[in-house]
């Protein structure tokens, strides 16, 4: 649970009365969250430089009585250290807080994410801010959880950045000559031989168009230090917080598959892990689906916050299409249904001027109750409040996991071919996306993550592969595990570095085969996926695309061959028997319709048996479980009714108290919540 004090799902949002002084607003705020059923605001997100307006003044008179008003009238406070942006002041008294951007331009005081990280003003000001913000409000009772700064990321090319850079290469190379080795400088006569000839590699260096550049191993290396060198300005707050306020929790708000963080890494130091949902009108619900997995699984399952989402729309989209009715409460319990303890919206209160004032927002420039949208968030409001305690700290169970892993994605992005149109991200989609259309459970995990508990494993387009890793996943499937990985994996090392002998380096004793090229086809040229025999409900031909590695067995069953070109014949799909378990490698990107019928019969094999026996497309499946008792979550994607069939048992719907067994309708755009006996 977040909080005793609140032993329910968290409703609430960020809320910016510092943008009015009019106590009347004020006032008509709190009586409309108290309509909606919200408990929960988040205060102080972009305040820094109202409650520190020179660098030895300190006014906290606003906020304390905000923070006493809402407490008032029920409303616990989110407290963030408001750090996400300084203020104009510091900016101009100390120019080393601004970043210089992957242009090597220097930047002037303006937008937000614009601090440098390696920047000893920064990190001096927002600490201290920090630190007395935790120690004002640590006996608070109002106070339920601390929010750092806001939406961390970015990069900085600054001179000090470049000499943080070094200190941190030398501590983890050593010496010059382990830089060289590893970044095999030797190649076009790079090799240092001194620390000060190392340069930040942006479009003044070796990098161009932002994810090009000629030294893989380098610019890998600036990815692993930009992030780590963010999270030490996180950890500098949270450690200043928890000197005062042990017993809260702590986070910062994440953006799901961000691709300039390593959120494992950052996960470790996160109490909870939250983060902020905004899907276009044409995500794939699965992707949604997938990335709410993924933030569960940045904690090895625990529960998670959904920090922000919209209420209506963005405003920072090419098209800021409007949720459409009953979208934000389907959404919301989608959230929920993945893991979610809280609903939270960005904002409460709609902004009048700047860049955000048509960003959606739970009370409208209307300034009134009278409004779909608020009618649709007190709604859900008044749901959630039913649901009371039966769901927060509930755990979703899942026997097949995905290994997702940042480090592999900048590798991937970095390197030099094999095709542009190698997305990873996408890549891992289409394997979560065929097991969600099957209703089957999927936890997304990370390389540090323990195996013991998954009876498939899923590592699409394992590129990289760190120290270690492939004798765990030998032992995965020594044991008896399922094993699959893709065409591009195994060919390089923590470094960049090829691992020789031929791909899949490290996996090759696993999956029984080597390649021995790779082929790379404009995306409008297919070649087809051959059933040598039938395989479950795969039989007969499918496309496949993008990537088409040349294998050959090695020891590994051919299960398919590739049908045209010059490597007709050739094996494309195999299964290795490794101990007791199996390892299977797909030498190229299938179409849907393989993928869903390969990874059926994978987990019938494993007895791992969808979440109902029968849903029609468009309907998701989610299940959480709290002492021994499960929750079925049914959302309908679609804007028309839809019937689903259900396992054998009886089950109670949440929402409404009646009895469900056997087929139950699910509204357009509607949920039902079923828990079980």
């Amino acid at each position: 649970m977040l909080s005793d004090k609140l032993p329910k799902i968290w409703y609430g949002g960020d809320y910016n009365p510092e943008q009015w002084d009019d106590p009347d607003i004020w006032n008509e705020d709190i009586r409309m969250f108290k309509l909606a059923g919200i408990d929960v605001a988040t205060l102080n997100v972009f305040s820094w430089a109202m409650i520190q307006p020179d660098e030895t003044t300190y006014n906290f008179e606003f906020l304390d009585g905000m923070i006493n008003r809402l407490y008032e009238n029920g409303i616990y406070t989110c407290l963030a250290t408001g750090t996400g942006a300084h203020p104009a002041w510091m900016a101009k008294k100390y120019p080393d807080v601004l970043r210089v951007d992957y242009h090597g331009r220097k930047r002037k005081f303006g937008g937000r994410h614009n601090s440098c990280p390696n920047s000893p003003t920064y990190r001096k000001f927002s600490a201290l801010l920090a630190e007395k913000l935790a120690e004002r409000y640590k006996d608070h009772p109002a106070i339920v959880v601390w929010h750092v700064s806001n939406e961390y990321g970015g990069y900085c090319y600054c001179e000090r950045c470049e000499a943080a850079f070094r200190e941190w290469l030398k501590k983890r190379y050593g010496t010059l000559e382990n830089v060289n080795k590893a970044w095999n400088t030797r190649f076009w006569g790079h090799t240092f031989y001194d620390w000060d000839e190392i340069v930040a590699p942006n479009e003044l260096s070796e990098e161009w168009n932002g994810n090009r550049t000629n030294f893989q191993g380098l610019s890998l290396d600036y990815r692993r230090f930009q992030s780590d060198s963010l999270l030490e300005c996180y950890k500098l707050e949270y450690d200043a917080i928890k000197k005062h306020t042990p017993h809260l929790p702590v986070t910062t708000n994440l953006m799901g598959t961000y691709p300039e963080l390593d959120y494992f890494a950052w996960a470790k130091h996160m109490d909870v892990v939250s983060w902020d949902n905004y899907p276009s009108l044409d995500t794939p619900v699965s992707f949604t689906a997938m990335t709410h997995d993924l933030m569960r699984g940045l904690k090895s399952g625990q529960p998670f916050m959904l920090m922000e989402q919209t209420p209506s729309q963005q405003n920072w989209q090419p098209y800021n299409a409007l949720k459409r009715p009953g979208v934000m409460r389907l959404w919301s319990w989608q959230a929920v249904a993945r893991g979610a303890d809280t609903v939270m919206f960005f904002q409460l209160r709609r902004s009048i001027g700047a860049c955000e004032k048509f960003h959606g927002a739970v009370i409208e420039h209307a300034g009134h109750e009278h409004t779909r949208v608020f009618r649709e968030v007190a709604e859900l409001g008044e749901e959630l409040g039913k649901i009371g305690d039966r769901i927060p700290d509930a755990r979703v169970e899942a026997k097949v996991a995905i290994v997702y892993d940042w480090e592999n994605r900048w590798a991937i992005n970095l390197s030099s071919g094999p095709s542009i149109a190698l997305d990873y991200v996408k890549e891992v989609h289409k394997y979560y996306d065929a097991l969600f259309r099957r209703n089957i459970q999927v936890d997304m995990i990370g390389t540090d993550e323990p195996l013991d508990n998954y009876d498939i494993v899923i590592a699409p387009v394992l590129y990289m592969v760190k120290p270690g890793y492939a004798a765990k996943l030998e032992a995965f499937v020594g044991r008896g595990g399922t094993f699959v990985t893709t065409f591009f994996s195994g060919i390089v090392d923590e470094r960049d570095i090829v691992r020789t002998g031929g791909y899949p380096g490290e996996l090759r004793r696993l999956l029984g085969i080597w390649a021995e090229e790779i082929d790379a086809l404009p995306p409008d040229r297919k070649n087809r996926i051959v059933m040598t025999q039938p395989f479950g409900e795969l039989a007969g031909e499918y496309e496949c695309s993008l990537l088409f590695d040349l294998i050959h067995p090695e020891g590994a069953e051919t299960i398919a061959v590739y049908g045209d070109d010059f490597y007709a014949g050739m094996p494309v799909v195999t299964v290795n028997r490794f101990g007791s378990g199996q390892a299977w490698y797909v030498a190229s990107s299938p179409e849907p319709a393989f993928l869903e019928g390969f990874l059926y019969r994978l987990c019938a094999d494993k007895n791992i048996r969808p979440l109902v026996k029968k849903a029609p497309e468009g309907v998701e499946c989610s299940r959480r479980v709290k002492d021994g008792r499960g929750v079925l979550f049914l959302l309908n994607h679609n804007a028309e009714g839809r019937e689903v069939e259900l396992h054998e048992g009886r089950y109670t719907d949440l929402l409404n108290g009646g009895s469900v067994e056997g087929r139950t309708v699910v509204p357009g755009r509607g949920v039902r919540l079923l828990g079980e006996a």
